[in-house]
């Protein structure tokens, strides 16, 4: 029989993934995994965290309704070193960072597996809205979209491996929100109206910024805001607190709506440009990871995601590298940001992707 760890985040998804195993008559053992130091209350007083007391209680009621074992698991130094350091370094590079794609790869796909097959589990199960097949011609393993078109999160799972993606299980992939929230309430689950959360887990107030000077106890000195040619228009609070793309919240008014096209962290100016200028139809990324085949030999069609609630946009793919993809949009793409993902398609079957560099900016 085979014997699954479930991870479990105190939320509805994860505890119906549970539900469903349990379900399908397996060996199963729910974890929670604790992740950061204090959980960082003393950062977000009155702020719900992950990792937060309320929701590991919610996780270990689950397994007590569900009559599974139920542990945690302290795994915060690895956090801190895989996710949130590399977060706050992108932002002090001037990108702008996906930590759930961080988290994914190193932490739920890499510790947590590891820790599974020494506690004699054969896969890991979460509450990922995914699908995983095995492609009986050429035996490689397949990630593939959720069938709930608004929660899919193929995108944020990209970079998992073959071995990997062999050895975890997706229980709510052909299911829709609705259909999980009632199978939860008809299970008497105590989290089947829970809220899911929205944020970054370990920032729940949304202020990158000030997560980032308290986490490393520095200020960001400030710098000038340019035109595309290098005219000074004044003074920005620190590049920090911009991102490729954003208007608001930059404190400079002019006659016509100005955008963040470009941050360079060297001279700390940050570029300011009318909306025309954030379009870009070529688009390159590094630390690829390919999932449907080994390499690309030729190019390909595809439809390519910049970032995750992006919808997907036709382009040609090409593997110009060892580690490198060079994507060709059809039509020019709205600010491709460095430190997000770019993720190609081909219909439901994920073909790879990998991390927007600086050639990405427009």
């Amino acid at each position: 029989m085979e014997r699954v760890l479930i991870a479990m985040s105190g939320g509805v998804d994860s505890s119906v993934s549970a539900l469903l195993v349990k379900q399908a008559g397996l060996d199963a053992i729910g974890v929670t995994l604790s992740l950061q130091k204090n959980c960082q209350e003393e950062l977000f007083p009155g702020e719900k965290t992950c990792c937060s007391v309320d929701d590991v209680n919610d996780a270990r009621r689950v397994c007590a309704r569900l009559g599974l074992p139920f542990y945690v698991f302290n795994f915060q130094d690895d956090f801190q070193a895989h996710v949130i350091d590399p977060f706050v370094s992108a932002y002090q590079n001037g990108q702008t960072p996906n930590p759930c794609i961080d988290c994914n790869k190193h932490i739920k796909f890499g510790k947590l597996l590891r820790r599974a097959q020494e506690i004699g589990c054969t896969a890991v199960a979460t509450g990922h809205y995914a699908r995983v097949e095995q492609d009986k011609a050429t035996g490689r393993y397949l990630l593939k979209t959720g069938l709930d078109p608004q929660k899919d999160q193929s995108y944020m799972l990209y970079s998992l491996t073959q071995e990997q993606l062999s050895r975890v299980r997706f229980p709510l992939g052909s299911l829709t929100k609705g259909e999980v929230r009632q199978l939860a309430e008809e299970n008497g689950l105590i989290n089947a109206h829970k809220r899911d959360s929205q944020d970054i887990c370990f920032v729940p107030d949304g202020d990158y910024a000030r997560f980032i000077e308290e986490y490393t106890h520095a200020s960001f000195p400030p710098g000038d805001f340019v035109s595309p040619t290098g005219q000074v228009y004044g003074r920005h609070k620190g590049i920090i607190h911009y991102t490729i793309g954003q208007r608001k919240g930059l404190g400079i008014s002019f006659p016509q709506p100005m955008y963040v096209t470009k941050i360079d962290p060297l001279s700390r100016q940050v570029t300011l440009a009318p909306h025309e200028a954030l379009f870009a139809r070529t688009v390159t990324a590094h630390t690829v990871n390919l999932i449907a085949a080994a390499s690309l030999p030729t190019p390909v069609r595809a439809q390519v995601k910049l970032r995750y609630r992006h919808a997907p946009q036709p382009a040609t793919v090409q593997q110009t590298g060892p580690d490198q993809l060079t994507v060709v949009f059809d039509e020019p793409q709205r600010a491709p940001t460095p430190g997000q993902a770019l993720v190609a398609y081909d219909g439901d079957i994920v073909i790879g992707g990998g991390i927007i560099g600086k050639e990405g900016n427009p």
